[in-house]
């Protein structure tokens, strides 16, 4: 392989056979895009779908369950191949797999066939999203790392948005099985992008190359928990997606009942924050970040703690305001104060862990968060808004204080980094 470093002066196509890490950016946010696509069609043509299949509302549930357990539960086997085999040969794989589950869920005929295909997607997508973060982080130096990815995340609002729209569009003209055909079908060939190009080597944008090629063992990938720092960066991160898996799935309900606010209005309202909001707090949150990093080596824990922290009053307020206009506002405050920590949260596991695990530590931090985090907690709050005989604004006053346990330890984090270099505790 060529011992290529990032600098300024990579503007072209590619140097040799190797992408510049500007066009491997490009293309990787570009995938992501997609694969944010092919996930959320499902949402936008869930009812035709359920009418056509005749699924009751638990089994119309059961698909995403299918994808989740596609998708969390095998991010460990693929975090440890992306470690020791190609890269660019495990994504190309991934892509092709969440392409054709999408594509056949299309032809889907029974329960079990979509159950099958959607843990074919969430398959695909597990491999994608374990080691394409830590390709980029080896395009990319440290100082300009975070921007990547940052870059590179905010294809999940814009991705989920297009999924929702477009897969709306054909299936009011064409019917439900035409939006997964045509999400998926250009996945087929998109998974053959990278092939052409070598590439690049782990640990090359920090000069580690030698410690990066030490294959980990599945001792070393269990030991991550054993870092201080990446036990604090996942465990926050995981009561942090603890309340926005439940914020997100009772979100427009919770309008509904509270405020009386219209189906159609509720679902309008969030899908158009999620894009306002995961955008502008994606990409705000992230280069601001950086900037900090740059006079505070605990810059990226501060922007996370901070940005969760101020998220919690919003929250509270969106919850128990009696005005359905300020109910709203303060939820699309929250929600832009909660995506703020999108870029630095990832490359905080990424450069928490060693080099040559970062692929490891992207599928052990993706594992643990969806494991003890989003799969149980819409559940949690139903559970809860049942026992308070159907008063789901009383239920949803857990979320704000899972955010505050997130908040409490990544200011921990921030304090530990800030104060182990030996100098002045604080803020810079």
């Amino acid at each position: 392989m060529h011992d290529h470093k990032p600098n300024a002066a990579d503007s072209g196509w590619f140097r040799g056979r190797q992408l510049s890490p500007a066009w491997m950016l490009f293309i990787l946010t570009g995938l992501n895009l997609f694969n944010y696509l092919d996930r959320f069609v499902l949402s936008a043509v869930l009812t035709p779908l359920q009418k056509d299949l005749g699924l009751n509302d638990g089994q119309a549930g059961r698909l995403v369950t299918a994808f989740m357990i596609g998708y969390f539960i095998t991010s460990p086997v693929f975090g440890w191949l992306g470690d020791r085999w190609s890269r660019k040969w495990l994504i190309a794989a991934g892509i092709f797999i969440w392409s054709l589950g999408t594509l056949l869920t299309g032809f889907a005929a029974t329960f079990a066939m979509m159950i099958a295909f959607r843990v074919l997607v969430g398959l695909g997508e597990a491999s994608y999203a374990t080691i394409s973060p830590s390709l980029i982080s080896d395009s990319y130096a440290p100082a300009k790392r975070n921007n990547a990815l940052t870059i590179f995340y905010v294809a999940i609002p814009v991705g989920a948005a297009l999924g929702t729209i477009m897969g709306g569009i054909i299936a009011t003209k064409w019917g439900w099985r035409h939006a997964f055909i045509w999400a998926g079908a250009p996945g087929l060939l998109l998974a053959l992008v990278l092939l052409p190009f070598v590439e690049l080597e782990r640990g090359q944008a920090e000069g580690q190359t030698a410690e990066a090629a030490k294959r980990p063992s599945v001792r070393d990938i269990v030991n991550l928990f054993r870092i201080p720092d990446y036990r604090l960066v996942v465990v926050g991160y995981t009561a942090y997606t603890f309340a926005l898996g439940a914020f997100g799935h009772w979100g427009p309900t919770f309008l509904q009942r509270a405020h009386g606010v219209a189906v159609e209005q509720a679902a309008t309202f969030f899908g158009a924050v999620l894009v306002v909001a995961g955008l502008l707090g994606t990409l705000i949150g992230g280069f601001a970040a950086t900037a900090w990093q740059k006079r505070n080596r605990a810059g990226y824990a501060w922007t996370l703690g901070l940005s969760v922290l101020a998220a919690v009053p919003l929250a509270l307020g969106a919850f128990l305001a009696a005005s359905t206009v300020w109910s709203m506002t303060f939820l699309a405050a929250a929600m832009f104060f909660l995506f703020l920590s999108t870029g630095p949260v990832n490359t905080l596991i990424l450069e928490t862990a060693p080099v040559n695990l970062r692929a490891s530590a992207m599928a052990v931090s993706i594992f643990t968060i969806h494991l003890f985090g989003d799969m149980w907690s819409p559940e949690i709050v139903g559970r809860l808004a049942d026992s308070f005989g159907g008063n789901l604004q009383k239920a949803v006053l857990i979320l704000p204080g899972a955010l505050i346990v997130a908040s409490a330890l990544w200011l921990v984090l921030a304090f530990k980094t800030k104060c182990g270099t030996g100098g002045r505790c604080g803020f810079v």
